[in-house]
């Protein structure tokens, strides 16, 4: 099944929002999933898009700074940030 560039487009602005809702705190790729109710390789493929067009950030360490194995945790970047925080003024 192909999902359209129009709803990709909106489930990343809920990935965006959700990112929001969350911030200062990071999230792990698995709870955005979780919470958008879609499949963790489609949301990993989306936030890697938004990482691209410099709106999220990935954490690959832990508070420890050890290296994470096989996760990720994802955060707005300051200037997505800012746009969403404008947005809801």
């Amino acid at each position: 099944m192909k999902i359209s560039p129009e709803k990709k487009e909106k489930i990343s602005e809920q990935i965006l929002a959700y990112l929001f809702s969350m911030s200062p705190q990071p999230a792990f790729t698995n709870n955005i999933a979780k919470e958008l109710a879609r499949d963790e390789e489609f949301i990993k493929k989306l936030l890697s898009s938004l990482k691209n067009k410099n709106l999220v950030k990935e954490i690959k360490k832990n508070s420890q700074g050890i290296n994470y194995l096989r996760r990720s945790r994802w955060t707005l970047t300051d200037k997505a940030y800012t746009a969403y925080k404008n947005l809801n003024k």
